[in-house]
């Protein structure tokens, strides 16, 4: 009886050593990477195991897995997430998945009808996810206007009435009932809207402490009336591409932000490290243009031949139709927005019927390169938590499952960039937009790979929706 007691004894020991030998054998382990998490401050060499969709461990123990990364030379982080990306397509998810992002949200535009935008991508997409119900297409919808992605007629250039400003309302606040990420708006989209409209938006995101991404008109005035409307209505503001709506002044308009949150202002803003920037030349933001001189016109190229704009060529392109590209900031001015310990990263990521900004394919790897490894403007900590962290925390009050994504850590989504940071750079232009960059390796999209060796693989779409609970 001894003897069988001790043998039985024997055999459990054997059963809970094999039992921790295959709690080690993780479906997916990224061996030797430098992983650096911006919400603990790890930055070290270390293994990752991931199961299932999940971070499962991170350690500087061996670890074996069904499938292994080696990781040896290269920094592994968090995936990016991009608050400002337009497009939302199979094509551009494929150009920002090599860049690095596993997270892409239209968020300034956004849409009118949550439900149908999110229905037309239920089957998966190769990244995550996401979209705004917003003041634009919203507007276009009540008002009729015959655009497709931004106003051209009443929607832009038209007084909405009392009626129709309760509708717009009713419309906004329905689709943060759907789940609509946040709101989003634009005012130089939207020149007729009036101040008493704008005001009841920006109420609507008080009332349900969402943030509002909104594209601010021009230059300091144009900061100035966001800021009172955040101010006056207690809604919390997030001015879009900051550099863009600065340009001469992106200084003081961040001092500005700086200044508003000292205050108690909730204002937050991103930036993207691009001197131009690229819009619909039918939209109500290029008006001013129509009576500018020959040397602003100039300011404007159109992207399908490279040719700068005279008075002529804007009247022909402006009723053709297109993107055209504006050149009405500064490198000097875009550093200073990036490095800003107040900005996010952001893509605004455009992209029109084959057409489109270098920023779609190249902004993190952009930031990576020059901003992090040739200036040292940013350290490297400091350029993924802007990527990363930031993004994340900035929207997990509305949408839980931000909690999990811009961190490395036990529990975490296995949303995960590989990239190496001695070689990382853009390399798309606004003549070849959509070269991909150098040195992103590998992007892990909830524990899958859908880019091995820098290049994309076929047939995966992990990518899953990002929505608040409804």
């Amino acid at each position: 009886m001894r003897r069988l007691v001790r043998v039985a004894a024997l055999i459990g020991i054997v059963a809970v050593l094999a039992a921790g030998l295959r709690a080690q054998d993780f479906d997916l382990v990224i061996a030797n990477g430098r992983v650096l998490d911006p919400e603990s401050g790890l930055d070290a060499i270390r293994n990752v195991g991931v199961n299932g969709g999940t971070i499962a461990a991170i350690s500087d123990d061996r670890m074996s897995g069904r499938a292994v990364i080696d990781a040896s030379g290269l920094v592994v982080s968090p995936g990016f997430i991009d608050l400002h990306a337009h497009g939302q397509t199979p094509e551009t998810y494929g150009y920002q998945a090599r860049d690095g992002v596993t997270t892409a949200l239209e968020l300034e535009v956004g849409t009118g009808d949550i439900a149908a935008w999110y229905n037309a991508r239920k089957n998966g997409a190769r990244i995550n996810y996401g979209v705004s119900i917003g003041h634009i297409p919203v507007r276009m919808a009540v008002l009729r206007d015959p655009g497709t992605f931004l106003p051209t007629g009443d929607g832009a250039h038209r007084p909405a009435s009392p009626a129709q400003i309760r509708e717009i309302v009713s419309r906004l606040t329905d689709g943060l009932d759907q789940g609509a990420v946040s709101m989003g708006a634009g005012f130089p989209y939207t020149p007729a809207a009036t101040e008493t409209e704008l005001i009841e938006v920006f109420r609507v995101s008080a009332s349900r402490r969402v943030p509002i991404h909104t594209h601010v008109r021009r230059g300091i005035a144009g900061v100035e009336e966001a800021l009172k409307l955040a101010a006056g209505t207690r809604a919390r503001l997030h001015i879009v591409h900051i550099n863009s709506a600065g340009t001469s002044s992106t200084r003081e308009v961040l001092s500005l932000v700086a200044a508003a949150r000292q205050k108690g202002i909730d204002v937050t803003t991103e930036a993207y490290p691009y001197a131009a920037g690229m819009t619909e030349i039918q939209s109500a933001n290029l008006d001013e243009y129509e009576s500018a001189s020959e040397q602003c016109v100039a300011l404007l190229e159109w992207p399908r031949t490279g040719e700068r704009l005279t008075r002529e060529s804007f009247q022909k392109y402006r009723k053709l139709g297109g993107p055209v590209v504006l050149h009405t900031n500064t490198e000097e001015m875009v550093a200073a927005a990036i490095v800003s310990p107040l900005t996010m990263i952001a893509s605004d990521a455009y992209w029109e019927n084959g057409t489109g900004h270098p920023r779609t394919a190249g902004t993190y790897s952009r930031v990576l390169g020059r901003y992090v490894r040739e200036s040292r403007a940013l350290t490297l900590m400091d350029a993924i938590r802007k990527m990363t962290l930031m993004p994340a925390q900035h929207l997990e009050d509305r949408v839980q499952a931000m909690r999990a994504k811009g961190r490395l850590r036990a529990g975490a989504d296995a949303d995960i960039t590989i990239f190496d940071a001695v070689e990382v750079v853009d390399r798309s232009t606004y003549r070849d937009p959509a070269v991909p960059p150098l040195g992103i390796a590998h992007v892990i999209v909830g524990g899958v790979p859908v880019v091995a060796n820098g290049q994309l693989l076929d047939s995966v779409a992990p990518g899953r929706a990002i929505r608040a609970s409804r």
